[in-house]
C-alpha cells in the first residue's frame, strides 16, 4: 500500500475519477436543504435533486469529497463515538456518482482499480458483500475482477440494500472491506467476523428502483451509481496507524485534548474514550458553527449544543480547566484548514460561539446543582424520579451521568428507566420538529425573570380576562411580522392564556396597558412555570411594571375546550372498543380539529371506527358533567386516572372526569358538560409508524360544517350526473361501465392504427431493415410499434427512436431470430450519443436519453451499423 496523508488521499481519489470523465463537485454545506434531513449525512444528499429528476445534473459523471455530520445511523452514533475507534459524528465521504451513465460493472471495476493500483491495497486482503438477490454483482466481482468466490459474501436487506427514504430511489449495494488480520478479531469475512477486523471501506450503491408508498418497486428510467468511501476509514490502513485517531486528521486534535486535560492517549479505559470524544466532537462543532449553526434548544442547534456539552462534560471529567472549547477549536482549525480554508476565515466566530456556549453551560450546571440538591433532600425512598432527572437534563443541561454520580454520593438512586423513557419522548419530538426550522430561543433571560418573580399564575380555568402586571418585555427571536408591528415576548405575573402543553395549543388574544396594546399570536412555556406571550405590538408601547388587561380569544378557546374534552372521550372509547392495550402516544388539540396518536397493532375496520364514534356521541348526548379534582398522585392512581402523553406532573395533580368512564390526569382546559362538545366526527385513521395509529376528528360547529360540505359535494356530483344523491352509486356504475367499453374501443383502434403504421414502415424497409424516427410516442408504444413492424415478412431489424415530450429520448431495437443481429448492440452507441444508456436484450432492447437534438444523428449511427449508408 502507498502511505498517504489525508490531503494526498483526497487528491488521489478525485484525480482518478476526473481522469475517467467525472466532474469534481466541491463539498456542499453541512446544513442540508433537503427537508427530510437536518444535516448532510452522506455524499449523495446534495445530489438528491438530480436522482429525483428535479434538477438537471451538471454532468452524468460526478465525484466529490463531502463533509458530513451524522449523529444517528444504524446505531445511535453520538453515544457510540469514543467507545470504539470507528464511529465519528463528523467525517469526510469520498464518492463517485453516475446519473444514467455507467452501472455495476464500471463502478465495481473502477473501485477495485483505485483501491489496488492507485492506493496500493493488497487485493488478497479485500472482501466484498453483495445483496443475496444480486447475482449480477457477485458475478462481476468473480468473473471480471477475479476475486475468489469465497471472498464474495451474500447478505440481506439490512446490510446490502440502500434506500433514499421510505419512498423513492433505492437498490442493492456492494460493500468493500479490508481485513486487518488475525490480531484484530475473528475471521470468516465481514458476514461472520469481527467488526474491528473487517473494516468497511466503500459502499457501492446500484440505484435502479423506485419504491412507491405501498412498497412496490419499479425500474427507474435511468440506472444510477452512488458510492461512498470513508476517508477516515481508509487513512489508518494507508498509513499503518492503529486507528483514525492516530492519523493526521485527528491526532493533532487528540494532542490538544491531552494538553488541556493532562491525560495521555493510550492509557486505556475512560481516558481514551474521553480523549476520542473530545477530538471527534471538536471537529463536529467547529464545522457546524463554520456552516452557520448556533447552539439552541431544538433542531440543528440542539444537536450542536449536545455535541459541545458532551465534549465539555468529558473534558471536565478528565481534569480540564479553563476555556476548553476554544482550545479544541483552535486545534481543529489548524489541522483541517489546509483542506477547508474557510475555517481560517471563520476562526474568530467559531471561537466566540464555542466560548459563549461553554460559559452558558457553566451557568446551567451551577443552577442545576442547586435544584438537584433540593430534589435529593426531598427524594422519597432514596430514589430520584426519572422525570426529575430529565428536567435537570432538559431544562438546565445537567448531564444524567453527573446527576447519577452526585445522587450516589448522597445515597440516592436515580430512576434511569424513567429518565430514558422521557428522553425517548423528547427525541421523538425533536425529530418531528426538525423539519420546522424555526428559530430557537436562549433561555438565560427567561431564567432571570423566573428567579426574580417566580412562576406565572394561570387564571384561565376560571377567567377569560384577567388583570395583571407586566414583568418583562423581551425581543422576539424573529421580528418578522409582515409589517404589522414589532415582535415581542411578554411575561405577566398572572395570565388567563394557556401555554401550549399536553397537546393543547397555546391561546391567542390581546394584552393592553395604559400606553399600548399587543396581539398575542401564541403562548408557550419559556421555562417550566414561566408563561411567554408571543405577540406583536399593535399600538404604542408596553413596559415592565405596568398594569395590564390580558384577554383570550374566547371563541377560539371554546373550540379548543370542545376538542380537548373530545380527545378524552376518544381515548376512553378506543380502549372500550379495541381493548386496554390502547395507550396514548401523542395528541394535538387545536381550535379546528383534534388529533390523537395511540398504540395499536393494526388499522381500524369501518365497523370499529363507527363503534368508537357512536360511543363518543352517546356520551355527548348523555350530557354528564365534566369534573375537575386536584389531589395527590397516589390518590389519582387509586381513582384509576390515566396519564396523558407528554404531560409533566408534580405531587399535586389535576384529575379530569369526562363523564363516569373517562378519568385522565390533565392540566388542559375543558367544557363544563359533555353536551357542550356537540357532534363528534372522525375524519381519518392511518398508521404513522410501527404499532402506532393516528386519528383526526372534529367536534361542534366544525363537525357540522364538514357534514354540510360533504352534502354539498354529493349534491353537486349528483347534478353533474343528472341524478339524486341516492342515485349516485347506480349512476357511477353506469359511467364506469361506459368508460371501460370506451377504453376497449380505443385499444382496438390503436392496434389497428399501429398495424397500419407498421405496414407503412415495413414497406419502406431497406434490405430488410427499418430505421426511423417517431416522436410523440411513449416507450411502451414505441416498443409495440417496433415489434409489430419486425413481425412483418422480410424484416430482419427495426430501430425506432423519438422524443415523447421534447425533453427525453426513447430508443427501441427489435431483431428477428436467426439473423445474427443483437438488439442491444444496435442501440449501444446511439444511446450514448443522446446522453443515456440501457438496453441489454438480444432480440429486443430499449434505452433512454436526455438529448432529443441528437436523435437523427443517433439513428445515422444505427444505419451505418446495419450497412444502410
Amino acid at each position: 500500500m502507498k502511505a498517504m496523508d489525508a490531503n494526498q488521499l483526497r487528491q488521489a481519489f478525485v484525480g482518478y475519477f476526473v481522469e475517467r470523465g467525472h466532474r469534481y463537485l466541491p463539498s456542499a454545506p453541512l446544513v442540508s436543504t433537503d427537508p427530510t434531513v437536518m444535516f448532510t449525512v452522506a455524499g449523495m444528499v446534495p445530489l438528491k435533486p438530480y436522482y429525483l429528476g428535479e434538477q438537471v445534473p451538471p454532468h452524468p459523471r460526478l465525484a466529490s469529497v463531502q463533509r458530513c455530520v451524522r449523529v444517528r445511523g444504524k446505531h445511535d452514533d453520538i453515544d457510540v463515538v469514543g467507545t470504539d475507534t470507528r464511529h465519528l459524528t463528523f467525517f469526510e465521504m469520498l464518492g463517485n456518482f453516475s446519473l444514467g451513465d455507467y452501472f455495476k460493472a464500471e463502478a465495481i471495476t473502477m473501485a477495485w482499480e483505485l483501491l489496488t493500483e492507485v492506493l496500493g491495497l493488497d487485493g488478497d486482503r479485500l472482501w466484498v458483500t453483495v445483496h443475496e438477490n444480486d447475482a449480477e454483482a457477485a458475478g462481476i466481482w468473480v468473473d471480471k475482477v477475479g476475486l475468489p468466490p469465497e471472498r464474495v459474501q451474500a447478505m440481506g436487506d439490512e446490510d446490502n440494500w440502500w434506500a433514499m427514504g421510505e419512498v423513492g430511489p433505492c437498490g442493492t449495494d456492494s460493500e468493500i472491506f479490508f481485513d486487518k488480520g488475525d490480531d484484530h478479531g475473528a475471521g470468516g469475512g465481514p458476514a461472520a467476523g469481527s467488526d474491528e477486523r473487517y473494516v468497511e471501506l466503500w459502499n457501492l450503491v446500484f440505484m435502479q428502483y423506485n419504491r412507491a408508498p405501498d412498497g412496490t418497486l419499479s425500474e427507474l428510467p435511468d440506472k444510477n451509481i452512488d458510492t461512498g468511501a470513508g476517508l477516515e476509514r481508509m487513512l489508518p490502513i494507508l498509513t499503518g496507524a492503529e486507528s483514525v485517531f492516530d492519523t493526521d486528521v485527528l491526532r493533532p486534535i487528540v494532542a490538544a485534548a491531552e494538553a488541556a486535560t493532562g491525560c495521555r492517549y493510550g492509557s486505556g479505559g475512560r481516558t481514551d474514550v474521553g480523549l476520542r470524544i473530545l477530538a471527534d466532537h471538536a471537529r463536529a462543532m467547529v464545522f457546524l458553527v463554520s456552516d452557520g449553526v448556533t447552539p439552541a434548544n431544538e433542531a440543528r442547534g440542539y444537536v450542536l449544543r449536545r455535541i459541545i456539552r458532551r465534549a465539555l462534560r468529558w473534558g471536565a471529567q478528565l481534569g480540564a480547566t479553563g476555556a476548553l472549547g476554544p482550545r479544541l477549536a483552535e486545534a481543529v482549525v489548524a489541522t483541517m484548514a489546509p483542506a477547508y480554508p474557510e475555517l481560517t476565515t471563520n476562526a474568530s466566530t467559531i471561537a466566540a460561539v464555542v466560548a459563549a456556549e461553554e460559559e452558558r453551560f457553566g451557568r446551567t450546571l451551577r443552577a442545576g446543582q442547586g435544584l438537584l440538591g433540593d430534589e435529593l433532600a426531598a427524594a422519597a425512598g432514596g430514589r430520584l424520579a426519572g422525570p426529575v432527572a430529565f428536567r435537570l437534563h432538559d431544562t438546565y443541561g445537567f448531564p444524567i451521568e453527573l446527576t447519577a454520580e452526585i445522587a450516589a454520593e448522597a445515597g440516592v438512586e436515580v430512576d434511569r428507566a424513567g429518565f430514558e423513557a422521557a428522553m425517548a419522548d423528547q427525541r421523538a419530538r425533536a425529530r418531528e420538529a426538525a423539519g420546522r426550522g424555526g428559530p430557537a430561543t436562549d433561555t438565560t433571560a427567561y431564567r432571570q425573570v423566573l428567579e426574580a418573580h417566580g412562576p406565572t399564575t394561570f387564571t384561565g380555568y376560571d377567567e377569560a380576562s384577567s388583570t395583571a402586571t407586566v414583568l418583562a418585555v423581551l425581543e422576539a427571536p424573529s421580528t418578522a411580522t409582515n409589517g404589522e408591528g414589532s415582535g415581542v415576548e411578554i411575561v405577566l405575573d398572572r395570565s388567563p392564556f394557556y401555554a401550549e402543553a399536553g397537546g393543547q395549543v397555546g391561546d391567542t388574544g390581546t394584552i393592553a396597558t395604559p400606553t399600548g396594546a399587543a396581539q398575542v399570536t401564541d403562548t408557550t412555556y419559556g421555562l417550566p412555570g414561566l408563561v411567554i406571550h408571543h405577540a406583536r405590538l399593535t399600538e404604542g408601547t408596553i413596559a415592565p411594571g405596568q398594569g395590564a388587561t390580558a384577554a383570550i380569544d374566547a371563541g377560539r378557546r371554546e373550540a379548543i375546550r370542545r376538542n380537548h374534552t373530545g380527545t378524552h372521550l376518544l381515548h376512553w372509547a378506543l380502549r372500550a372498543v379495541l381493548g386496554p392495550h390502547v395507550k396514548q402516544q401523542g395528541s394535538l388539540v387545536a381550535p379546528d380539529r383534534l388529533r390523537f396518536d395511540f398504540a395499536h397493532h393494526g388499522a381500524l375496520s369501518p365497523a370499529e371506527l363507527e363503534a368508537v364514534e357512536d360511543r363518543v356521541n352517546a356520551a355527548v348526548l348523555a350530557d354528564e358533567a365534566v369534573g375537575v379534582t386536584e389531589t395527590s398522585w397516589d390518590e389519582a392512581q387509586a381513582m384509576g386516572a390515566i396519564a396523558f402523553f407528554g404531560e409533566k406532573y408534580g405531587e399535586r395533580v389535576r384529575v379530569v372526569s369526562a363523564g363516569p368512564e373517562s378519568i385522565e390526569l390533565c392540566g388542559g382546559t375543558h367544557v363544563g358538560a359533555l353536551g357542550m362538545i356537540g357532534p363528534f366526527h372522525i375524519l381519518s385513521e392511518a398508521s404513522i409508524g410501527s404499532g402506532t395509529r393516528r386519528l383526526e376528528a372534529l367536534t361542534g360547529t366544525a363537525a357540522l360544517d364538514h357534514v354540510r360540505h360533504q352534502e354539498h359535494l354529493l349534491a353537486e356530483a349528483a347534478g353533474v350526473l343528472q341524478t339524486t344523491p341516492a342515485g349516485l352509486p347506480a349512476a357511477l356504475e353506469r359511467l364506469t361501465a361506459g368508460a371501460a367499453a370506451t377504453r376497449e374501443e380505443l385499444k382496438a383502434l390503436r392496434s389497428a392504427a399501429l398495424g397500419v403504421e407498421a405496414g407503412s414502415l415495413a414497406g419502406a424497409a431497406t434490405d430488410g431493415a427499418v430505421v426511423a424516427r417517431r416522436d410523440g410516442l411513449g416507450p411502451d408504444q414505441l416498443k409495440e410499434l417496433a415489434l409489430a413492424t419486425r413481425d412483418r415478412a422480410g424484416i430482419r431489424a427495426v430501430v425506432l427512436a423519438g422524443s415523447p415530450d421534447h425533453k427525453r429520448v426513447s430508443l427501441v431495437a427489435a431483431v428477428a431470430p436467426g439473423t445474427g443481429l443483437v438488439a442491444a448492440e444496435l442501440l449501444a452507441e446511439a444511446a450514448r450519443l443522446v446522453g443515456g444508456g440501457g438496453g441489454k436484450g438480444p432480440e429486443l432492447a430499449m434505452a433512454g436519453g436526455r438529448d432529443p437534438a441528437r436523435i437523427d444523428e443517433a439513428l445515422g449511427l444505427v444505419r451505418t451499423k446495419l450497412g444502410l449508408t
